[in-house]
């Protein structure tokens, strides 16, 4: 991977240096960036990779340079790092085509994870076709109130409003997502949204 940058954009350089320092103890270059701005000046000499973001910025934040760099035509994955609250922009993030999330405060190695399955995300079309067919089959063992719930999450609905929405208690939905979870083979949130979108797209 040693001929990919990994782009780090956050306005919180501690947090910028830490994420940058792990990468590059793996072998993976890196370029920082203090803003959405400073990297969309140089987005037409991006070097071949992707770019990791926080979702919470002034002045412009992760989602918004998403859309920047689509109609800049640039084609670099992204990967945005949310805090809790921010599932639901996260969950818009992944629809305006981000590769991945991961929520906040994330261990080193799911970091490391999501960068390498980006930088090397080309796979075959038969692949995608497998996985697509193994996602579509274990939606179809969802109960129908495991699918609500299953929608309400990716949705970006926490346990409170799902409960609101579907007439039962948070308690119930949590249980209800742990089955989802299980049932789709989900590691994480961001995994279920993707499947989610995936189907979606069929």
């Amino acid at each position: 991977m040693s001929e990919f940058v990994v782009h780090i954009v956050d306005d919180d350089a501690p947090m910028r240096d830490s994420v940058a320092f792990l990468l590059s103890a793996e072998d993976i270059a890196t370029r920082t960036y203090d803003g959405a701005r400073a990297l969309l000046d140089r987005s037409a000499a991006l070097e071949p990779g992707c770019i990791i973001t926080d979702i919470r910025m002034p002045d412009m934040n992760g989602l918004e340079m998403v859309l920047e760099l689509k109609r800049a035509g640039v084609a670099h994955p992204v990967i945005v790092l949310t805090g809790h609250a921010d599932v639901s922009l996260a969950v818009q993030a992944m629809k305006a085509g981000v590769a991945d999330f991961l929520e906040k405060p994330f261990e080193g190695e799911a970091l490391l994870r999501a960068v390498r399955a980006t930088l090397s995300q080309s796979g075959s079309e038969a692949s995608r076709q497998k996985e697509l067919a193994d996602i579509a089959a274990r939606a179809a063992d969802l109960t129908a109130r495991e699918r609500e719930v299953f929608e309400a999450i990716v949705a970006g609905d926490s346990n409170k409003a799902a409960a609101i929405k579907l007439g039962i208690s948070p308690r119930t939905v949590e249980i209800y997502r742990a089955n989802v979870m299980t049932k789709m083979h989900a590691n994480s949130l961001s995994e279920l949204v993707r499947m989610a979108l995936q189907l979606e797209r069929r």
